[in-house]
């Protein structure tokens, strides 16, 4: 029987224990606990948003969530009010509206166009979409103000 020279047993070795490892490194691309979240959404310039200047720059993000446009309030909190307008060359108003809140940021959110709406948020939990129903705002609504308060009072 014919033995190996030790430095033939270490380049063997060598060699194994490297393709194990590319073999591995090439695996773990695959494997479902290494992937990579979701991207967020790519944001949106459907409205016009004028805030108030103590909310801070463009506190509010917009979103498609299909047809819907999804307006981001989860960075507010507190006190505040911001105004939207439609965009005259796109088209107008979005076909539907909705607001993503954060409980506990916020208590109350108020929507005045041709109808006024007003949601209690919880004061805990995960963030929510509140969608506005059909007939809230028109084709021909020049504006929509939006007003959050921290307490479940009147906002401002």
């Amino acid at each position: 029987m014919m033995h190996d020279a030790p430095w033939m047993r270490i380049g063997r070795n060598a060699w194994l224990i490297t393709l194990v490892s590319l073999t591995l490194t090439a695996c773990a691309l695959h494997w479902p606990w290494t992937r990579r979240p979701a991207a967020a959404p790519p944001r949106a310039h459907a409205v016009i948003i004028a805030a108030d200047p103590a909310v801070g720059p463009q506190p509010i993000a917009q979103y498609w969530d299909r047809n819907t446009l999804l307006l981001d309030l989860t960075s507010i909190s507190g006190e505040g009010e911001a105004r939207l307008t439609p965009i005259a060359a796109q088209g107008g108003w979005p076909v539907r509206l909705e607001f993503r809140v954060r409980p506990g940021s916020i208590a109350r959110l108020e929507v005045l166009a041709a109808q006024r709406v007003v949601y209690s948020v919880p004061g805990a939990g995960a963030p929510l979409l509140l969608k506005l129903t059909p007939g809230v705002y028109q084709p021909d609504t020049p504006g929509i103000t939006v007003r959050w308060s921290a307490t479940d009072g009147p906002a401002h």
